[in-house]
């Protein structure tokens, strides 16, 4: 991201740029300044193509078409699907564009071994936008504190992660919560937290697994009903407890080898306080049980799909044990 930022803030810019990833707060960020720094705004030196159905020669023609009164003219090219499959005029002309035309594409995925993603990646820039580490987020969600005025400490940001998880958008809208509900306060503490994040539904599934292992069974069943309500689908809920419980048993495993807390959570692809987290609630579980509670979740799952039980039943089953 240091290549993007430098190109947006020096103005000179490349022939091309590839946006891909998962982190889509970060896509839309990007592009939109791009939007406003390439074109400044103007619709008229910009074109705008999305979905799987666009033509490749609309794309040529749009990025052969000089700016009018102005240094560049952007095409941008969104949800394409052509990282994934077979384009060749676009390929082909990428060698020959215009130097007035900035081309940007933004893509979920793509496959590196694409002809179009050569083509790119030789004539202008890829960059990959993923959801970014605990370190990383914690940062820019301080900066973006710093920028309203705000001060906040580092136990109080784990906090926050704690309840938002890494979803950079998400991460935003609770962070304005915050801002607009401290007011003229400097300083963000963990009680405005606690007052005003929204627990994100990974962090209730984390509370009913807790539940669970530790035979609270009315609060577990508490918890589904809540997450119920939400219009969580009880498929998906499942699905969540049985992820929790193999990242509990890989997690097991990891401690078991001698690893320490930020191996363990690099290995297992959480967060270094999710780790932590689950470090604590799994030291006085063995592998065994971990491990017949993630084929229960198979079981019933596979009992789901083949009609022998109601999903809403095969969740309340894991619940109570029964």
């Amino acid at each position: 991201m240091k290549t993007l930022n430098a190109d947006l803030k020096s103005g000179e810019f490349r022939p091309v740029y590839l946006l891909y990833g998962d982190e889509s707060f970060l896509l839309r960020s990007y592009k939109g300044r791009f939007m406003q720094k390439v074109a400044g705004g103007d619709g008229m030196n910009t074109a705008y193509f999305e979905g799987k159905d666009i033509n490749e020669d609309d794309v040529i023609t749009a990025g052969d078409t000089m700016p009018f009164f102005a240094e560049h003219r952007l095409v941008v090219v969104e949800n394409s699907g052509w990282f994934k499959g077979s384009v060749e005029k676009i390929a082909d002309w990428i060698p020959e564009m215009p130097d007035t035309t900035v081309l940007l594409f933004v893509e979920g995925s793509v496959d590196k071994r694409n002809r179009l993603y050569k083509a790119v990646q030789k004539k202008g820039y890829v960059c990959e936008l993923k959801h970014p580490e605990h370190r990383e987020l914690s940062v820019w969600a301080a900066r973006y504190l710093a920028a309203a005025g705000k001060k906040i400490t580092a136990s109080t940001m784990d906090r926050i992660l704690e309840y938002t998880g890494d979803d950079m958008e998400n991460l935003r809208n609770e962070l304005e919560k915050l801002i607009s509900y401290v007011g003229e306060r400097e300083v963000v503490d963990a009680r405005d937290v606690d007052t005003v994040t929204t627990v994100t539904v990974t962090n209730r599934i984390f509370d009913m697994v807790r539940a669970i292992t530790s035979h609270r069974t009315g609060e577990a069943l508490r918890l589904y009903q809540d997450l119920l309500q939400l219009r969580e689908p009880p498929m998906r809920i499942l699905f969540l407890i049985a992820r929790q419980y193999n990242q509990m048993l890989q997690i097991r495993e990891l401690m078991t080898a001698g690893k320490d807390k930020n191996e363990i959570a690099r290995i297992a692809g959480v967060p270094p306080f999710a780790a932590s987290r689950m470090m604590g609630q799994v030291r006085s579980m063995q592998s065994a049980a971990l491990l017949s509670q993630v084929r229960r979740c198979v079981e019933l799952e596979e009992a789901v799909k083949t009609g022998d039980l109601q999903d809403r039943m095969a969740v309340e089953l894991l619940i109570t044990g029964a």
